[in-house]
């Protein structure tokens, strides 16, 4: 039986309203939001929990100390959000960027979060000797540790799987086109994630088969995302 959903909201209050959490691991005060729309939602992500395309109730955007070195990210996200009192699957993400730095932008329904970190950054067609492990100095443009740049969407309507892989295409477009209008020389980094939310198709609802930049939602999407990323950027890529 499909899930009784409430419309999709035309006022003012925000869709993607993260709640801000703190806990000390390892002697170092982190940062983390935590968005708990509830039942009624699927999600395509690329995080490292609960990525691919499912029903979804939570998404968690965690900071972790700069050096993680932990090998189960999945299984310590998942205790994260339990602790914070997150039920049923969810989408897990982490960053070494202060989450408690973030950008939000909304357009015509379509809201965006983003947080940024770009001290390591490069170009996604890179030489092969930049794309490892163990890449030379030059491959970089900075010396910190890695940073990322996390990205959370929300709907109000419903998208086919196709349209939800569009979705995740535009996005990412986006904060390339928001990367190279702050002045850096990027497309981004080398751990960015993406979390596209979107509503529960129901019995005779539109469910929208297209997110590309010239679609509806697809346009709406990439000026949230654009503005988010923007917003995100000034305090990490500007020290």
């Amino acid at each position: 039986m499909p899930a009784l959903l409430p419309p999709p909201r035309t006022g003012a209050a925000p869709l993607l309203d993260p709640e801000h959490l703190t806990r000390v691991e390892d002697g170092e005060r982190l940062h983390a939001l935590l968005w708990r729309p509830g039942p009624g939602w699927r999600m395509v992500s690329s995080a490292v929990l609960g990525g691919g395309i499912g029903e979804r109730a939570w998404v968690l955007n965690a900071q972790v100390a700069h050096g993680y070195r932990r090998t189960d990210p999945a299984r310590h996200l998942a205790g994260l959000a339990r602790a914070a009192g997150a039920r049923g699957p969810g989408v897990g993400l982490m960053t070494a960027a202060d989450v408690s730095t973030h950008g939000r932008a909304r357009d015509g329904g379509a809201e965006a979060v983003a947080t940024a970190g770009v001290s390591v950054r490069g170009w996604a067609a890179a030489p092969q000797e930049c794309a490892t492990a163990a890449a030379p100095p030059e491959c970089t443009t900075g010396a910190a540790p890695p940073g990322t740049v996390n990205i959370v969407v929300a709907l109000p309507v419903a998208l086919s799987d196709a349209a939800l892989v569009n979705a995740v295409m535009t996005a990412t477009e986006a904060k390339v086109q928001a990367l190279l209008d702050a002045g850096l020389d990027c497309s981004g980094t080398p751990t960015d994630a993406v979390c596209v939310a979107a509503r529960t198709p129901r019995d005779g609802a539109d469910v929208h088969a297209f997110a590309g930049p010239r679609s509806e939602w697809g346009a709406r999407l990439a000026r949230a995302v654009h503005r988010a990323v923007r917003a995100a950027l000034p305090a990490v890529a500007h020290p």
